[in-house]
Order: C-alpha cells, then structure tokens, then sequence
C-alpha cells in the first residue's frame, strides 16, 4: 500500500493555527489557482471594469458563466492527445494549437443550458483580467492580493525553472505552460490564509462575496472522496463533506501532486484547511483537510 504524506496547514475564525508536515515547503497550487482568478475578476467586477453578466464581446457567454463552467466551452484534459504530451515531457502547445485541438467540435452545450469543467474558460478570463488591468497576471496577483494578505511565498510559475524548489522532486521534470489559465505556487499555509481571508470578508464586498458563493448543484456522492454533495459557485467548488459538513474551497491536481483548500463553516469555530500530497488521487487531499476540520 502507498503512504501518501500529507502536509496541511489549518487557521480557524478565532486565531488558532497549527502545522502537520513541513511548514515552509512550496507547492504546485493546480485548480487553486482559479479561486484566485475569480478573486482578481470579481474586485474587477466591483471596480466597473468587468461585467458579470453582459455577453463578452463576440461570444456567446458571460464572465458569470466562465467562472461557474456554464459556458458550454470544453476542456483539454477531455483529449487523450494533451495527457500523452505532458507524459512525453514535450514542449506546452501554443494557444492555436489548444483551441484548434479543443473547440474542434464545438461547443458542448448553449450558455447557462448546462455544466462542463473548462480550464480554457479559465483561461479566456485571465486574457480579460489582463486586458482590463493592462498588467500581466503575476502582477495583479502580487499587487492585489498577495501583498496586502503578507503571502510572501505565494508566486506565478511561468517557467519550468519555477517548478524547480517546490516539494516534489517530480515538479522538476514539469512544465507550469502546459496549464493554460496558469498555476500558482506557495505554502499551504498561503493558501490557507488567502481562502480564509476571502471567507472572513478581507478580499470582497459582502454583495460581491455572495455573488461569487451562489452554487450550482451538482448532484451528490463522489466515489473515493468525501463529497456528499457537490455543487459549484465562482471559482468555488461548494457542498458538504463526511462528517465535517459544508465545504467551500477548491481542489486541485496534476501529474504528480494534488491538493485541497476549503473552508468549513459548520465546525464549532469555522476553519479553513489546505492540504498537499504527492499522487493523482484529489480524494486523498480531500479527506484529509475534512478530518483536520473536525480534529484539529
């Protein structure tokens, strides 16, 4: 049997705060990353810079629709083509390439008329983030986020050499540019501390908080994991876990690592957990940020 290392970091409502595994290791932070991007578009949103709700220019969809996989666009992980790539160790496509390989039947269903996990929606809502601030992502997020948090390890990998001093020594052989809406890195208490200043109300307007917590159900059990029911908001997947209840966060994994970041507003003073293992099973991560949140 394989033992998978978990390393966590929780900090509740109160104060308290406490460390399993290594503290200052730095991690790949995968579909955390989108969390984030919701984050940076929805204070652009409360700016007047973008609309949640107007049709984007020329297409079919909303930013609403983007950031809660309404939007009817499909994703490249669906095409076995990517997974051999990224496994051969070759070059990320270009952007031509990802769309040609993804869009190349079109869209999976009309706006709003169903759901589909997308990272390229993800990635059209970075070109609106960057197009909005005139800043390249990495930017945005230190300036608007990271810096006034005190999230000093937190970093935008744009290079294979930015996977180099993370914890596993499989990040060295990877390139960040194979994920298209872009990966962040960090500690776990990082991203511990950005998702509860976000559920504490430090990052958005209450009115803005609520729009990005409004949840598409997504039905129930999950074999492996420790969802009992599932939903998804703005860049938020959103339901209840085992024993630990509501969960509000978002998962994330890649070829060698995985993670869960999530706040659990049921427990007695409301937590927030992230947790980070090597492997491919989010469920891992999952469970053991949920048993955190009822033992800690």
């Amino acid at each position: 049997m394989t033992v998978h290392p978990v390393h966590s970091y929780w900090i509740t409502r109160s104060g308290r705060e406490g460390a399993i595994g290594a503290p200052d290791a730095r991690f790949p932070y995968w579909s955390f990353t989108k969390t984030v991007i919701a984050i940076r578009a929805l204070k652009l949103v409360e700016r007047g810079a973008l609309d949640l709700d107007e049709n984007l220019s020329g297409r079919p969809y909303t930013l609403r629709q983007l950031l809660n996989h309404s939007s009817g666009l499909p994703d490249y992980t669906q095409h076995r083509a990517y997974h051999r790539a990224v496994a051969a160790g070759e070059r990320p496509w270009t952007r031509e390439k990802l769309l040609s390989v993804t869009l190349a039947e079109g869209m999976l269903f009309e706006p709003a008329q169903g759901w589909s996990y997308s990272n390229i929606g993800y990635m059209f809502v970075v070109d609106l983030i960057e197009a909005a601030t005139r800043q390249p992502l990495h930017e945005v997020i230190a300036s608007m986020i990271c810096k006034p948090l005190d999230l000093h390890s937190i970093r935008l990998a744009r290079t294979p050499e930015d996977f180099h001093h993370l914890h596993w020594e499989a990040a060295r052989g990877y390139d960040p540019n194979w994920v298209y809406h872009r990966c962040l890195t960090g500690t776990a208490q990082d991203a511990a501390r950005l998702l509860h200043a976000l559920m504490t109300g430090d990052l958005l307007q209450p009115a803005t908080l609520r729009q990005m917590l409004a949840t598409i159900p997504l039905g129930g059990a999950l074999e492996g994991r420790p969802w009992v029911a599932c939903g998804y908001a703005l860049g938020l997947m959103s339901g209840a876990v085992q024993q630990a209840g509501a969960a509000v966060g978002h998962s994330g994994g890649g070829p060698f690592s995985v993670n869960a970041v999530y706040h659990f507003p049921d427990a007695r003073d409301p937590v927030t957990v992230a947790s980070f293992t090597d492997g491919t099973a989010e469920g891992i991560a999952e469970f053991a940020a949920a048993r955190l949140a009822v033992t800690r």
